[in-house]
């Protein structure tokens, strides 16, 4: 699966969606990339735009300056 847009985040990872869990505004998404589960959070909106459904074929595209981790 290739993504056919071209976007300036160089981590553009396939994956697919295996949970989908709505709240008020906003869903989060549980994502299988190879064994590993990435979450995203995006807006309902976004959700339904996208027409995403568990078992689809998704992208995680992660674009960030910083990742922090605590213990």
């Amino acid at each position: 699966m290739k993504l056919s847009v071209s976007l300036s985040a160089r981590n553009q990872i396939p994956g697919t969606l295996k949970d989908i869990k709505k709240g008020q505004t906003t869903s989060h998404l549980k994502i299988d990339i190879g064994g590993h589960i990435v979450t995203a959070s995006i807006t309902n909106e976004a959700v339904d735009d996208l027409q995403l459904k568990i078992g689809d074929s998704v992208w995680a595209i992660i674009k960030a300056s910083d990742v922090m981790v605590a213990k």
